[in-house]
């Protein structure tokens, strides 16, 4: 019998894992190199723990099928209820991303079933006993790890989690596995991601993977099982934080932001995911989601003046579903050098008639469109220059030597996403966006659109038959090693 189990090692970065396993630190993780290999791929646009798994899970970019950020606005009115129309998923709100997402987008759990996960927030196609950690005293006792501040207590987590998921998997044998052990991710906020700390968070994974192969070995089911190991995000330092939502209040702005959202008539709405990006909605008393450029005459000064900030490195302007405006920031001077760029997408011809019917902004699969980028008064992006006509793939390889691995195609999805913000930031190095209200301060974060941020591992233990590009194309390997069927519209496409 086949089986899939898909380790999420969260918020590991490539460069840390392939020096643990090289100095000897994961020698289960190592063995598994050595006999299948380690890739990087670029995982979605915001990499941010919780969306950043839709790809693993559904195949898709987490944007266009209803998860934009950690926090969004619904403008629409269709998912989150008076009084303030926003959705955070930090905290009791994580229960209705299964809601929150496009019903048309299916998940591996309803495709190849039996399945088991542990600690995922889209859980659709489980019933609740076969999701590990969505009881009640799991909830209060991970509340009360995450309000404390107590990342230590992440690890033991992680090690209850490890265990469970291993005696399930023995004596249950399900074909289809999503687990994700944060550790890595939680100890990296507070202590950087090069602390001791980190490194015994990933011994707790690689001991994870340990205990999964010798059952498997013990009773005849590793030759059929792929046991891959990844990420949904990588981290970086951070020396400064800029409130951002206060900064749009210095403006003269009624802004809302997470955790206050009461306030009477806010007209700008600040949803920080990371923390290193934000979406940023405008005239939030409008149901109709308003475009660039026709904003520029109210807000073009306001997004002068944003870009001007040092924590500001990218901001995108979405004109439609399908164009994006792109503008580089950092400071008065660097913003006028790096100047403006519009990211394009055109369907191809006979690709779009192979997705399956739903509004435009949700059924975009990746490989049913080429991408352009087309420079205005400068190249924000560092690509060198105009690029036109692009498939997903060379869009990918356009951008691969760039400090913005995959950007065309994590643009264009996320910007002309139903409910993406108005402007969307995406923050400098050295800095994220949000400076109070966490229980830990982050001396790491992520979310942007750097490479330290979007690049991720994946390791296999048997060889693939061709290059992974990105965290989209886990979940459609998973169903070619299950036999089962690949659905039409899917961002990512099968390695084996």
């Amino acid at each position: 019998m086949s089986q899939v189990v898909i380790l999420v090692a969260d918020g590991v970065r490539p460069d840390t894992l392939a020096r643990a396993l090289d100095d000897g630190t994961l020698p289960a993780l190592a063995r598994l190199r050595a006999e299948g290999g380690l890739h990087t791929v670029a995982s979605a646009f915001p990499s941010v723990t919780g969306l950043a798994y839709a790809p693993f899970v559904l195949g898709r970019f987490p944007g266009p099928v209803g998860l934009p950020g950690l926090r969004w606005y619904d403008r629409a009115r269709t998912r989150r209820t008076w009084p303030d129309h926003t959705r955070s998923y930090v905290g009791l709100e994580m229960r209705h991303v299964d809601r929150d997402l496009d019903a048309r987008a299916p998940t591996l759990f309803e495709l190849a079933p039996p399945g088991l996960a542990a600690l995922n927030v889209i859980g659709r196609g489980l019933a609740r006993r076969d999701q590990i950690g969505r009881n009640a005293p799991f909830i209060l006792r991970a509340g009360r790890t995450h309000f404390r501040g107590h990342v230590e207590g992440w690890l033991a987590i992680d090690r209850e989690v490890g265990g469970e998921l291993a005696r399930r998997i023995r004596t249950e044998r399900p074909r289809a596995v999503f687990a994700a052990l944060t550790g890595i991710d939680k100890t990296s906020h507070e202590q950087g991601h090069d602390a001791p700390l980190v490194r015994a968070a990933m011994q707790v994974v690689d001991q994870t993977a340990a205990e999964l192969r010798h059952d498997a070995e013990r009773d005849g089911r590793w030759a059929g099982m792929h046991l891959w190991i990844v990420s949904d995000h990588g981290h970086s330092a951070v020396r400064a934080h800029d409130d951002l939502a206060d900064w749009f209040r210095l403006q003269g702005h009624r802004t809302m932001a997470h955790p206050w959202t009461l306030g009477r008539r806010a007209e700008v709405g600040v949803m920080v995911s990371g923390n290193a990006m934000a979406h940023v909605y405008l005239e939030l008393a409008r149901r109709e989601r308003p475009w660039w450029p026709a904003l520029g005459a109210r807000w073009g000064a306001t997004v002068d003046a944003l870009l001007e900030r040092p924590s500001v490195d990218v901001v995108l302007l979405p004109h439609g579903v399908d164009r994006c405006e792109v503008r580089g920031g950092g400071s008065a001077a660097r913003a006028r050098t790096r100047g403006r760029a519009l990211v394009e997408r055109t369907p191809i011809p006979g690709a779009a008639s192979a997705l399956p019917a739903a509004p435009a902004a949700a059924a975009a699969a990746a490989r049913a469109y080429r991408y352009a980028y087309r420079p205005i008064d400068g190249d924000p992006l560092g690509l060198g220059g105009p690029l036109e006509g692009l498939d997903a793939d060379a869009a990918y390889d356009a951008c691969a030597a760039s400090d913005y691995p995959d950007a065309l195609v994590q643009i264009a999805h996320l910007a002309g996403a139903a409910r993406s913000g108005e402007i969307v930031v995406s923050a400098a190095r050295d800095w994220d966006l949000r400076a109070r209200y966490e229980p830990i301060p982050h001396v790491s974060s992520h979310g942007a659109l750097h490479r330290e941020h979007m690049l991720v591992p994946l390791l296999v233990n048997q060889p693939v038959a061709c290059t992974p590009r990105r965290t989209v194309d886990v979940m459609p390997s998973a169903l070619t090693a299950l036999g089962a069927r690949v659905p039409a519209g899917l961002d990512g496409t099968s390695f084996l």
